[in-house]
């Protein structure tokens, strides 16, 4: 099976690579799995990361001296031109380059981790840059929303008749139904560059944006809670309007069926969220108090255990493992650091057994409910020709678990003030990938940075599904089989 799977994608990697397009696959030698995240050099201090699978694309007419180099963290770095991957049917094999502690010190004294960890804290401002810079991106985002559980019922209105009132929870038991059977699933792309003179100097200029979801099956919850008001609304006077309340709190004063307008066909993301999204995911592979790499660096509250060496361009680097020390760590992982410069070229954390994030039980008295399950991620650095470490690809998966029940009640805005009243309740869990791709990173000027004009928004391309045709000419993440596969339905 694995032999046809790779058959296949040998056929499609030829068609593509006829488009100056060149897609592989990388994997281990020794074991024939996909290797993920490792480094596609295709000029000095260019290049991309394969996703997931081990896949990566490339521009064929962005690679320098018609070769590319291939490195991974553990594994034997190589060179290999393009006609070599053709005879290979698209499949690169890398070797393990792992090796025993033991095996390396021989006579000498094995290293202290207390110690390389120390070093690594002192030398942080010293090896990441995070001032003045432009970050050419891929910025990829995948969300997932499974439903547990949905009720949507009318309970009483003082002005339904029966009917209306069967009629109308029909409809909305109908809909649970569907929100319930839906496998919602949206997946968002944009390129473009992300400016950061400082902190709070920042601007994003974005050159191509996608987005593929099934509209029928946008199910936030305050998309359904939306859809559920305009049933109930259905059966209400439309000459009157009505105030919306939930609980004790007033969320609408005046909404009105007359006044229900389609909302602009235009399709639009504004940039400042972009932004925003793109230069939070930014921040969490820099040195400040609240990024990964200080979290994970607090000695207060790891410990640390040296595995194993490797070696990267010739310079010994160990593999740390990171455990919580105190119960206030969330963390495990791993880390590469270099014996030299003291530098940290990868991370990988989650949360460990048993551990959680953020927590809200106000199941009882607001009917809401909040629980963070999901915390991990890879952060890849490489080392500019300036000797700082940049950070080249950062991925984040987030999960949570949620409950939310609102009793929402009409009011006429009227002197009977008829009241129409219905439950809201919905349980369920999220799942979310972001991905942010570097394919370069270049100084930027102050005077450069105030010329630059940033947009209110960007118009988004919204396909049925996954076409590589969309991104020609731009270096980005290969698809995962889930998105070659997901199409939207009508």
């Amino acid at each position: 099976m694995k032999a046809f799977f790779y058959l296949i994608f040998a056929f499609f990697s030829i068609t593509i690579a006829d488009a100056q397009v060149l897609t592989a696959t990388v994997l281990d030698a020794d074991t024939d799995e996909p290797i993920p995240f490792v480094a596609i050099q295709t000029a000095e201090y260019k290049g991309v990361i394969s996703n997931d699978e081990g896949v990566f694309v490339i521009l064929i007419e962005n690679i320098s001296d018609n070769e590319i180099g291939i490195s991974c963290l553990g594994y034997e770095a190589i060179k290999i031109g393009i006609e070599d991957i053709k005879s290979t049917n698209y499949i690169i094999r890398l070797k393990s380059a792992i090796n025993e502690l033991d095996t390396v010190y021989l006579s000498d004294s094995k290293p202290n981790v207390d110690s390389i960890i120390s070093r690594v804290n002192k030398n942080l401002k010293m090896n990441y840059k995070s001032d003045s810079l432009s970050y050419k991106l891929f910025h990829r985002e995948t969300e997932h929303i499974d439903f547990k559980k949905l009720s949507l019922k009318v309970n009483k209105s003082s002005h339904f008749k029966k009917r209306q009132l069967e009629d109308a929870n029909d409809q909305l038991a109908q809909m649970g139904r569907e929100i319930q059977n839906s496998n919602s699933v949206y997946f968002k792309d944009f390129s473009g560059d992300l400016h950061v003179l400082n902190n709070k100097s920042k601007k994003l200029t974005v050159d191509k944006a996608t987005q593929i979801i099934n509209s029928t099956k946008d199910f936030s919850i305050e998309n359904i809670q939306d859809k559920a008001q305009r049933i109930v609304l259905k059966y209400l006077d439309t000459t009157k309007t009505y105030k919306l309340k939930t609980g004790l709190f007033k969320i609408e004063d005046s909404l009105s069926l007359a006044n229900d307008h389609e909302k602009d066909s235009k399709n639009e993301f504004e940039i400042k969220k972009l932004k925003s999204k793109a230069f939070s995911l930014l921040q969490q592979s820099q040195i400040g108090n609240n990024s990964v790499l200080r979290r994970i660096l607090n000695t207060e509250n790891y410990e640390y255990t040296i595995k194993n060496v490797t070696f990267e361009d010739g310079e010994m680097v160990y593999l740390i493992d990171f455990s919580p020390k105190r119960s206030r760590a969330k963390f495990s992982g791993s880390m590469y650091v270099t014996d030299e410069s003291f530098a940290v070229l990868k991370i990988d954390y989650r949360y460990s057994e048993g551990k959680r994030g953020e927590k809200v039980n106000l199941r009882l008295l607001l009917g809401l409910k909040y629980i963070q399950n999901v915390n991990q991620g890879t952060i890849i650095y490489k080392r500019n020709t300036y000797d700082f470490y940049e950070p080249r690809y950062i991925k984040h998966e987030s999960g949570e678990y949620f409950f939310v029940s609102r009793p929402l009640k009409f009011i006429e805005n009227s002197k009977n003030r008829n009241k129409t009243s219905f439950d809201f309740k919905i349980e369920g869990n999220t799942r979310s990938r972001v991905e942010l791709l570097f394919t370069s990173i270049d100084a930027i000027d102050a005077e450069t940075y105030n010329n630059l004009n940033e947009a209110k928004s960007v118009i988004y391309e919204s396909l049925r599904k996954y076409d590589s045709n969309t991104w020609t000419g731009k270096e980005t993440l290969a698809p995962t089989n889930e998105l070659k596969t997901f199409e939207v339905k009508d």
